[in-house]
């Protein structure tokens, strides 16, 4: 299977020429590495080092909620990582970072290859219930001006034989046709930075990205079981997501950090 590189010259010159361009200080791509989250979380601990990106073609260490792990052919994937500074922002609110990454992701997904994308709570990316994509925010600095480092994954090429498990699927698989990895990832990166200049211009307040994140999350209204660490298991109606990103089930709140596994209409 033809799997072309990244073209970075062109995800730099197009994203330089959007209206958004000026966000991201640095975009770089490597041949490969252990993790893109973890090569960004050591760059933070530089006070300057802002809106950074690094894509890998390959990761031999990437990692996923409660230290999954998962690896990906060589340039079947995207596998990128962002680090962020939220200036000034409430760290109660910080849990909502990923969930705008969720956004930014399925809302490129759509547009780009027209394959309807939804989101599950918190911010993993499903086509008819199979997993095309997840997403880590790792804190990498904390104080007044807060370090983040997001990463995604995204399935583009992998083949049912390829997949690392039976329930996700990749953009080739659903049909999504020739997709052009750079063209993606650009714009992956403009509806990021479209989100997050929002949200900072709004004083970091939650109220648009809520409404845009619940009108994309399948989660909410399903019926859920929710394994907690220590073998609690809590079911009922997702209800919706409060002002911290946490999942409401009946009158209850759960953190991404608590749940070991969601279901949904079990």
């Amino acid at each position: 299977m033809d799997r072309p590189a990244l073209d970075i010259d062109r995800l730099r010159s197009t994203l330089a020429a959007s209206p958004r361009g000026s966000f991201f200080t640095g975009i770089d791509v490597v041949t490969s590495t252990g993790s893109t989250n973890a090569d960004l979380v050591a760059r933070a601990a530089d006070p300057s080092t802002d809106r950074l990106v690094l894509i890998a073609e390959a990761q031999e260490r990437g990692r996923g909620r409660h230290e999954r792990s998962w690896v990906s052919p060589p340039r079947a994937q995207i596998a990128m990582s962002v680090l962020v500074r939220a200036r000034g922002i409430d760290p109660e609110v910080l849990g909502w970072l990923p969930l705008l990454t969720g956004v930014a992701v399925v809302d490129a997904v759509r547009a780009s290859t027209g394959v309807k994308a939804i989101l599950k709570w918190p911010n993993d990316i499903l086509i008819e219930g199979r997993k095309l994509s997840g997403i880590l925010a790792e804190l990498a600095a904390v104080g007044t001006d807060p370090a983040i480092v997001v990463g995604v994954g995204l399935n583009v090429t992998l083949t049912e034989a390829e997949l690392p498990v039976p329930h996700a699927t990749s953009l080739l698989l659903e049909g999504a046709g020739d997709i052009d990895r750079t063209d993606l990832v650009t714009a992956i990166l403009s509806e990021f930075a479209q989100r997050f200049i929002a949200w900072e211009h709004a004083g970091w307040d939650i109220t648009d990205l809520a409404a845009a994140y619940r009108d994309r999350c399948s989660t909410i209204g399903s019926r859920v079981k929710a394994e907690l660490p220590g073998g609690e298991v809590l079911t009922g109606i997702a209800t919706g997501v409060d002002e911290n990103g946490r999942l409401l089930i009946g009158d209850r709140s759960v953190s991404a950090g608590d749940v070991t596994h969601l279901r949904a209409e079990y």
